[in-house]
């Protein structure tokens, strides 16, 4: 039993990394609307009139944001990693708790990924104003 909750556990942070990848790499962090046509924005790229730039400045939140969400990666693919030597017996790791680091490792991974959000969050709403924050009057009102 415990061993199926392992696997389901392991199978979920599988697909988290492939969606965190994924999420790190895209360029819809943020769509806005810019001389009458929408322009995106991703932490490497930005498109504006259907043309894509690099970003090029080296801007210290881009740069946090993109260092945390790295890093939650990076500790999110160990933290699989340790997962899967969870199912292993081997003599040599049996004072290592091989499923407790993996949950640490899961955690710190989680705790990259709101770091990230939140450096990012606080930097664009109050660059780009309050009314990008219309989102939460815009899901309060419903369908």
């Amino acid at each position: 039993m415990m061993h199926s909750f392992m696997g389901g556990g392991l199978f979920c942070a599988i697909v988290g990394n492939i969606l965190l990848v994924v999420s790190t790499a895209t360029d819809y962090w943020m769509q806005y609307r810019l001389s009458g046509s929408f322009a995106h924005q991703g932490l490497w790229r930005y498109c504006m009139s259907g043309k894509c730039y690099m970003q090029t400045d080296s801007i210290a939140y881009w740069n946090a944001t993109r260092a945390f969400m790295i890093l939650s990666a990076m500790s999110c693919f160990a933290g699989i990693i340790a997962g899967i030597l969870s199912f292993a017996h081997f003599s040599a790791f049996e004072r290592f708790n091989r499923s407790f680091a993996a949950g640490i490792m899961f955690f710190v991974s989680t705790l990259f990924v709101l770091l990230a959000m939140a450096i990012y969050t606080g930097v664009t709403v109050n660059f780009l104003g309050k009314r990008f924050g219309d989102w939460l009057l815009a899901t309060l009102r419903g369908p």
